[in-house]
């Protein structure tokens, strides 16, 4: 089992939704995040005051899956967050111990589903 997390564009998400979908990956949990990377933000004047905004609004991605579904997972992921440039964010896969569906109590495997 593993966790799959990407941080990618806000504007990306639906098409990173779409495309694991078509590789029948349907859970995930969706988060607002803030990060820098390359980026490294910019300057803007607000009512005559400038302002340095150096973290810039991300969306954090998490899956888990099964072994089977790991590499479907990134490939999905990058399909739909790939723009060429500078800020497409990052995917990071951490192996899982364990999974309990708390509805049923079942473990591992079959409550990742």
């Amino acid at each position: 089992m593993k966790l799959v997390i990407a941080y990618i564009q806000p504007e990306r998400l639906n098409a990173v939704k779409q495309a694991l979908y078509r590789r029948e990956i349907f859970k995930m949990s969706v988060t607002n995040a803030l990060g820098c990377g390359e980026q490294k933000g910019y300057s803007e004047t607000y009512r005559g005051a400038q302002i340095e905004v150096n973290l810039l609004k991300k969306v954090r991605l998490e899956v888990a899956v099964n072994e089977d579904f790991v590499e479907p997972t990134i490939e999905g992921i990058i399909e739909g967050a790939r723009t060429g440039r500078i800020g497409d964010g990052k995917i990071f896969v951490i192996r899982l111990e364990e999974c309990i569906r708390i509805r049923t109590g079942e473990r591992g495997l079959k409550a990742i589903g």
